[in-house]
């Protein structure tokens, strides 16, 4: 027996790193040049790495290569599959696709030839989750990518993306004479045409300031990261306690000031409340340094100083939307630990402050993804609203991408332009230091839920936060999941109302009364109540029907005061500047 191979190892001295030998210049240099790759693959990619979808699928692959039982099951489940499709009874379809895949709800789908495409698409489509969902062994983060990657690779070949096979493309054909082609090319040029501009180009455009953002109001406070909107009141007393609003960075702020008839802001005003609205600076590379904490300091801690001048001293109700919610979680924790009482309640809508169930968006976030942005990021000073759009619609493709492909370029059919979409086409750009730190910082590390996130040097916890809060999520939020908003519920023991509401990351917060075939539900827990899981406090909770905003209204109202004449319009130290939406919300 070789007694070399079981000495004891002995502590060698350390290999010096062949990059650390280099002149510092030089060293510098290589990593600018990879950065510079980087980037120019980033403009290819939509700024996503390719290394890690790669890596995923030679950990899967390995995997089953070494599972040859399972490669036999999945022989026969193939084998199965296409018995289904042989024996379709009728011709009707042999598998139902889930409730949120139209793609063949037509009833042309079901009649020959296309219910043979279509059954046996499905059918494919089953049996690729089946194999991506395996074997035992493979990284879950790899077997996320992997059945990812599967399920967007299948959509691209979906029938219903294919003119000569979609029965629905071949009646528009022969109804129009083929005008559904050109009305889908003249589509195509004004796509283009909005994509070179960044903004809409289309006949009915519709204006911010006229018919969105219209909200009366007058800009009361302006630095370098925002604009501070005080909104005029519509009644003649309001609640002595003002609302300052929060929104996301990430999008214009008037997702909350659409049109008059939808307009959270509007109503608010019209309930008899002091509201404020944070507009937040549409950045350009100069702004590549900005830090999290800016946004925190210069955004929320700023217009809580105005908001406090203004209203001489009352407490605020403070409500954040998506990011907005989480960087108000982190200033409120901040002054919690600070001793800082200028807040009333905190309300957050879509907004996490644990991230280890962040839903798909997870996918995008990872050691090699992070790395990879960086590198883009770092090349032109931000992210770009395109560059992160590209990632939301990836995950929900069917209904973002091909469906809206094949409705508007082959059956040449466009919705009539309306205020969310609108907003939607408005996009916005993220720093590049702020947008890595809250990545890392927040969703790869989890610093804020684990106790790791500092502020001014010290650590803060959002069980400090001892003010009343209100939190919504929504049933089918592919950006915040609602579960995973749920969470706050083990950070943070104070008096807790919980509001699930239908509809998306959008749509469910934008849900004014009337709005058809809206639904919530709502439940509350005491200071000191036991936990409850979202799964049983789902199964408990009871669906209401209509608009979440008026208990949102009442709640308000319970930790409010008494009601005073409407404060003037800014103060001296913070004067009127100029008529709301202001300029930043402009930008773009």
């Amino acid at each position: 027996m070789n007694q070399e191979l079981f000495r004891p190892l002995q502590p060698a001295a350390p290999a010096q790193s062949p990059v650390a030998a280099l002149p510092e210049k030089a060293a510098f240099g290589a990593r600018e040049l990879d950065g510079i790759l980087h980037a120019a693959e980033g403009n290819v990619s939509g700024g996503m790495s390719l290394i890690a979808p790669w890596l995923a699928f030679m950990d899967w692959g390995a995997h089953l290569a070494n599972a040859p039982m399972r490669r036999l099951e999945l022989a026969r489940a193939a084998a199965h599959q296409w018995r289904r499709l042989a024996f379709a009874d009728g011709g009707a379809t042999s598998i139902v696709p889930p409730p949120t895949d139209h793609r063949f709800g037509d009833a042309a789908w079901r009649k020959p030839p296309f219910n043979m495409f279509a059954n046996a698409f499905l059918l494919a489509e089953e049996w690729w989750a089946m194999a991506a969902s395996g074997p035992a062994g493979v990284d879950r983060g790899n077997q996320r990518v992997v059945s990812f990657a599967v399920r967007q690779l299948l959509d691209v070949f979906s029938p219903s993306n294919f003119p000569w096979i979609n029965p629905e493309v071949i009646r528009a054909t022969k109804d129009t004479n083929g005008g559904n082609f050109v009305a889908g090319a003249v589509h195509l040029l004004t796509d283009l045409q909005e994509s070179v501009s960044g903004r809409p180009c289309g006949p009915d455009e519709l204006r911010i300031g006229r018919d969105l953002a219209a909200t009366p109001g007058k800009v009361v406070f302006r630095n370098d990261l925002i604009e501070l909107i005080q909104y005029a009141p519509t009644t003649a007393e309001v609640r002595r306690e003002p609302v300052l609003i929060v929104p996301a960075w990430i999008m214009k702020y008037y997702i909350l000031d659409l049109s008059p008839e939808n307009s959270l802001i509007r109503n608010l005003v019209a309930q008899g409340h002091t509201v404020f609205a944070i507009s937040w600076r549409n950045p350009g590379p100069e702004f590549r340094n900005a830090t999290l904490d800016d946004y925190r300091a210069k955004g929320v801690i700023a217009a809580l100083d105005a908001v406090s001048d203004i209203c001489q001293g009352a407490k605020i109700h403070a409500c954040g939307y998506c990011l907005g919610g989480t960087i108000l979680s982190i200033a409120a924790a901040a002054m919690a630990r600070d001793g800082d009482d200028r807040l009333a309640s905190v309300t957050m809508f879509c907004a996490q402050t644990d991230f280890t169930e962040a839903g798909e968006l997870q996918l995008f976030i990872t050691e090699d993804q992070l790395a990879f942005l960086d590198d883009v990021m770092r090349a032109q000073g931000y992210l770009d609203s395109r560059q992160m759009s590209g990632a939301f619609r990836l995950l929900r493709s069917n209904d973002l991408i091909w469906s809206r492909l094949i409705k508007i370029y082959l059956m040449g059919e466009r919705d009539h332009p309306n205020d969310l979409m609108a907003w939607n086409a408005d996009g916005t750009r993220m720093p590049a230091r702020m947008h890595g730190e809250y990545l890392r910082r927040l969703f790869l590390d989890n610093e804020l839920a684990e106790g790791r996130f500092t502020v001014g040097g010290k650590p803060i916890a959002i069980s400090d936060i001892r003010v009343p809060l209100f939190i919504v999520g929504t049933e089918t939020d592919h950006i915040a999941p609602w579960r995973s908003v749920y969470k706050i519920h083990l950070l943070n023991d104070a008096d807790l109302t919980f509001v699930l509401t239908s509809g998306g990351h959008n749509a469910g917060v934008v849900s004014e009364p009337g709005h058809p075939h809206r639904h919530f539900r709502v439940g509350h827990r005491p200071v000191g109540a036991l936990y409850i899981g979202p799964d049983e406090w789902l199964a408990d909770a009871e669906r209401r029907e209509g608009s979440w905003w008026p208990a949102w209204w009442n709640w308000l109202d319970s930790l409010s005061s008494e009601r005073i004449a409407p404060s003037a319009t800014g103060s001296k130290r913070y004067p009127a500047i100029e008529d709301a939406p202001g300029q930043y919300v402009l930008e773009h």
